[in-house]
């Protein structure tokens, strides 16, 4: 069997073990004589895989006992507006943190819901770094703050926590969740969509604090409301049985690599690995602030635009699949989750330097 080496970002590759896995399980799952898809939700062979998957999240993230562990549907994009109906709890704003186009389109969407107050952005430098903090203009009556901790388009992270005075910290983690520890205790909510370090789309992970749930906006669906899909295990409705299954089999994955702290080194070499061949060549170019740089998504451009379509020809030819750029920046982008092996970044690394040597 030959496979590519996958660098979308997103869906994203998944560990080959937990494929292996879902393949030998997927006609009989446990002795059931029965598939994951063909479960009902409601029976104790589902019910095992869901509790098994919440615990299994909960011991990886050391998630404190306060918080709520919700499996929903609909990825981040649903959750732009589930968090301020469940988040103002009677206040009228929120502070939006805009470090790249989903933070941004973040910030469009809770507009439609409440005051917004951007209180910085990046856009102006078109999104190649944080804002200081200190130039922050934080409203200390917000209901909260988002944050986008990683921007998989322009390849932008937050590497720490920001002080947000006491105001509740909301993060959309879709795109680094799980690729290091977190100090869970420092966010009020944190969310995240499936395909890039959790498992197939279909499956969004909520994790919020108690105290911050059970007071939403007038008229606010039941399938919205974080306390009665809380109260009801997540199964308000047909949950998304097979995502919430390969998302258990990649929580026992990081636990049998040694879990986040040993996730977090291998990323941090195989990200330095790409940006330290990046920097030391002029071909390529990653035009992100050093200490803002992503380990997840690494974008970079070719000092000739016109080589692009040469670039990627040849890349698909030597097995390496993904690399476009957004079509919003253009260029190419590297993701390279927890399931990118050091391995298959050192195949681009090998393929961009050959790349240099026959076009450059």
């Amino acid at each position: 069997m030959k496979r590519i080496v996958n660098f979308s970002a997103g869906p994203a590759t998944l560990p080959l073990e937990v494929l292996q896995q879902v393949q030998a399980e997927l006609l009989d799952w446990n002795g059931s004589g029965m598939s994951v898809m063909e479960m009902s939700h409601r029976d104790k062979e589902f019910m095992s895989i869901a509790q098994a998957a919440e615990q299994d999240l909960r011991e990886v993230m050391n998630i404190p006992a306060n918080y709520k562990v919700l499996f929903m549907q609909g990825g981040a994009t649903a959750q732009f507006s589930l968090v301020p109906m469940n988040l103002l709890r009677g206040k009228t704003g929120a502070d939006y943190i805009v470090t790249g186009d989903w933070g941004k389109k973040a910030a469009k969407v809770a507009a439609q819901l409440c005051t917004v107050n951007i209180a910085a952005s990046s856009e102006a430098d078109k999104f190649t770094g944080i804002p200081e903090p200190s130039s922050w203009k934080l409203d200390p009556n917000a209901a909260y703050v988002h944050i986008t901790p990683n921007e998989t388009i322009h390849g932008v992270e937050f590497h720490t926590e920001p002080d947000t005075l006491g105001v509740p910290l909301v993060a959309d983690m879709s795109s680094n969740i799980l690729s290091r520890p977190v100090d869970v205790s420092k966010y009020g909510l944190i969310y995240a969509g499936a395909q890039k370090n959790i498992g197939p789309s279909g499956v969004t992970i909520v994790i919020v604090r108690e105290d911050l749930i059970g007071e939403t906006l007038p008229k606010t669906p039941a399938l919205f409301d974080y306390k009665q899909v809380a109260d009801n295990d997540s199964m308000l409705n047909t949950p998304p049985c097979f995502a919430w299954y390969v998302a258990g089999l990649v929580f026992k994955w990081i636990k049998r690599q040694g879990g986040l702290a040993v996730i977090a080194e291998r990323n941090r070499h195989k990200a330095a690995l790409l940006y330290d061949y990046i920097d030391g060549e002029d071909f390529y170019t990653n035009p992100v602030r050093k200490v803002d740089r992503s380990r997840m998504n690494v974008p970079f451009t070719l000092a000739n635009p016109e080589l692009d379509g040469e670039f990627l020809k040849g890349a698909k030819a030597a097995g390496l699949s993904g690399l476009k750029g957004h079509r919003s920046v253009g260029g190419m982008r590297a993701s390279i989750y927890n399931a990118m092996t050091i391995e298959g970044v050192q195949q681009l690394v090998d393929y961009m330097k050959e790349f240099v040597r026959t076009r450059g």
